[in-house]
């Protein structure tokens, strides 16, 4: 496979085409594409001299319990029309994460359009996300909001940087450029934003972004909301309970540990009196991120868990290695380990044959280390084998709290 950095004079019009062909791209938002691919690293392969398949990435960082990752975001992959099921996405993004991880990221993320192909390349399906559509005037909420400041797609240095300063849990991403952000609010149809400042510092402090099927009526989709505090959280939630005198229906991903379902009057009336309308009030789940540890030995190093430790051999398999070349900058994770989770964490190459085995995928041995399943759960629905006393082992020393992105890409 050839490949070669992105060109953005010479290969804008044909990216741009590929994104229309998938339906990416609406017209009058060729501005936010180009923010997009320009806010980190993108690579192309070309038929016949021009590009029919772009894959870009941005660098950031992923919390795992206290410690922060350096982290590769797989932003975007796409094919064009005419080069379909020729492998070039599978190459492409393997390249992708070969080239993020030689420069320092220790895990790779990305957003996925079905389950199983990215499995391919070493990626492991993420926890499920839930998303709750609702009447805002039904919130219990019971705080009176201040007056909150107008956010447009003009204060994007401010909103990126509340983004990155919000409340973070396990599990959760930044995305470093700021123009990622930018990208994003100039995509959201009909999009406008709440929020309030810190009026010492003018820091906006915590904020929603939204944008709205139907201005007049909704439905209004949030496509983010950033708080530091608890207080900031319910002030938000109080804002979006004010819009209920117009806005029938508000859909929103739950933010990490938050059940939205509490805030809500007789929530499971209002799902069945609801059902089948435009303004229909449900909760959904789906699992639609996946990712994938890059660097085994500095992930265990900052592994750092309350059980008891426990040590085992690891017999790890990385599918990207069939997709790599011997030219290309890093290779997969395939091998054979001597593991240590614990408070100190580790891992070596090599066997001890005193110790029991966990056979496994790089992909669902970063499922378990993550906190996405429990072993004795991937033993059943993944590629995961060990003996039934270290599969218990193993999930009384990883209890983790469920990890959520709380940044889609």
């Amino acid at each position: 496979m050839k490949y070669r950095q992105y060109d953005h004079k010479r290969d804008k019009k044909a990216v741009q085409r590929i994104w229309h062909e998938i339906g990416w791209l609406e017209k009058g938002k060729e501005e936010a594409v180009s923010l997009h691919i320009k806010s980190g690293r993108a690579i192309i392969i070309e038929v016949n001299n021009e590009a029919e398949c772009c894959a870009t990435a941005v660098p950031g960082g992923i919390h795992y319990l206290n410690e922060e990752l350096p982290f590769s975001g797989i932003t975007g992959v796409a094919t064009s029309r005419i080069a379909r099921k020729q492998g070039l996405a599978k190459q492409l993004t393997a390249m992708m994460v070969a080239i993020e991880a030689s420069e320092g990221a220790l895990v790779s993320g990305l957003g996925v359009f079905e389950q199983g192909y990215y499995d391919q390349i070493g990626f492991g399906t993420g926890s499920y996300e839930h998303y709750t559509a609702f009447d805002p005037s039904q919130l219990s909420v019971r705080i009176k909001p201040h007056l909150p400041r107008r956010i447009t797609t003009d204060d994007w240095a401010m909103v990126h940087s509340a983004r990155l300063n919000r409340f973070r849990s396990h599990g959760s991403c930044n995305l470093n450029p700021p123009k990622i952000t930018k990208a994003a609010m100039l995509s959201t149809k009909n999009g406008f934003g709440l929020g309030y400042c810190d009026n010492s510092t003018n820091e906006l402090t915590h904020h929603f972004w939204c944008g709205a099927d139907n201005v007049e009526q909704g439905p209004y989709n949030i496509e983010w909301i950033t708080f530091q505090t608890r207080e900031q959280f319910l002030e938000l939630m109080a804002l979006i309970k004010s819009l209920g005198d117009q806005v029938h229906l508000v859909k929103m991903r739950e933010p990490p540990g938050i059940q939205l379902q509490d805030l809500l009057e007789k929530p499971l009336r209002q799902y069945r009196v609801t059902e089948k309308s435009r303004f229909q009030s449900i909760v959904q789940a789906a699992a639609y991120w996946q990712v994938r540890i890059c660097n085994l030995s500095e992930c265990m190093a900052q592994t750092h868990l309350q059980g008891d430790k426990v040590r085992f051999n690891l017999r790890l398999s990385d599918p990207i290695d069939s997709l790599l070349d011997e030219k290309a900058p890093w290779h997969g994770l395939t091998g054979n380990y001597v593991a240590r989770l614990g408070p100190s964490s580790g891992i070596e190459t090599g066997i001890d044959k005193t110790l029991p085995t966990l056979v496994v995928t790089i992909g669902a041995f970063t499922r378990m280390w993550f906190g996405v399943r429990p072993a004795t759960s991937l033993a059943i629905t993944d590629q995961l084998s060990a003996p039934q006393e270290l599969l218990e082992k193993l999930d009384w020393t990883l209890r983790l709290p469920e990890p959520k992105l709380d940044w889609d890409f």
